[in-house]
């Protein structure tokens, strides 16, 4: 059987803010796109008795067995969802690893939605929620391509955007451990996102937000600041954010001729650093 293909894109929070706690997880509300960057997954069904999983690209060492896409077929077999059927993957990744781009995330959520598309699978939404909430919390915002605004109650609102915003994401060459930042969480703001309207992305609005968790990866990671204050003077540059717990900050330019002149910039000051223009879909 021939391979179908799968783009999986990368998820940016474009603001983020921190709304409380329950027992064990923060309530979070968030404003997110999604790139033209994507990872690239093949996926066919074979003749065995395993799931086959192979993870290929610059960013696929550091993935172990127990990763987002086992732990879906895991579930979905669990649950006598894929009668029996077995599958080959083998993903490329073109997304850095934590980074805050939510690529693992991306990846169960795009072959969760290729296996109901195709009615391999058939499943209620309810069920879907559920699903997505046993790999992680990420992974139902990858059910969806448009950008949308997470609400403090876990709620979506879709948005259909058609201008593009330019990104220059940086990643540095080291991960920023998301329990390590939470767990340094002090504070809450009161919920500013529960009626979401679709002005919320002009960059006039978005310049005035910004993500709660930053300051603290700030303070936890300081080569983070260093990069931030660099690209805080970039020319042209409309704002700088860190997206979700990082360590990728992202620089905003209203066109592409910006972004990658400040691309050059970049690469020549921070060599080691991986950077990549981009723009949201």
């Amino acid at each position: 059987m021939s391979y179908s293909k799968i783009k999986s894109y990368a998820k940016i929070n474009l603001a983020l803010n921190i709304v409380g706690k329950t027992s064990s997880l923060h309530k979070i509300e968030s404003i997110i796109s999604f790139l033209d960057l994507h990872d690239e997954i093949l996926i066919r069904i074979i003749k065995s008795k395993h799931h086959k999983i192979k993870f290929v690209g610059k960013f696929s060492k550091k993935i172990n067995s127990n990763n987002t896409v086992s732990k879906l077929l895991k579930i979905l077999e669990k649950k006598k969802l894929l009668k029996n059927l077995k599958f080959e993957i083998i993903i490329k990744k073109n997304i850095p690893i934590k980074a805050g781009l939510g690529g693992g995330s991306m990846n169960a959520a795009s072959i969760f939605k290729h296996l109901i598309k195709k009615k391999i699978i058939r499943i209620s939404k309810k069920e879907i929620y559920q699903i997505c909430s046993l790999i992680g919390s990420d992974v139902i915002l990858g059910m969806h391509t448009n950008s949308l605004i997470l609400k403090s109650n876990n709620s979506i609102k879709h948005f259909l955007i058609k201008k593009n915003i330019f990104t220059l994401i940086i990643k540095p060459g080291f991960g920023c451990s998301t329990k390590k930042i939470y767990s340094k969480v002090k504070n809450f703001k009161k919920s500013i996102f529960n009626q979401p309207i679709k002005s919320m992305f002009n960059l006039d609005f978005l310049k005035k937000m910004g993500n709660d968790l930053e300051l603290i990866a700030l303070k936890e990671y300081t080569k983070l600041n260093t990069l931030k204050f660099f690209l805080m003077k970039l020319s042209s540059v409309e704002f700088v954010r860190m997206t979700g717990s990082g360590s990728a900050i992202i620089a905003y330019f209203k066109s592409y001729k910006m972004c990658k002149e400040a691309e050059k910039k970049v690469k020549k000051q921070f060599i080691n650093y991986w950077c990549k223009t981009a723009k949201t879909i």
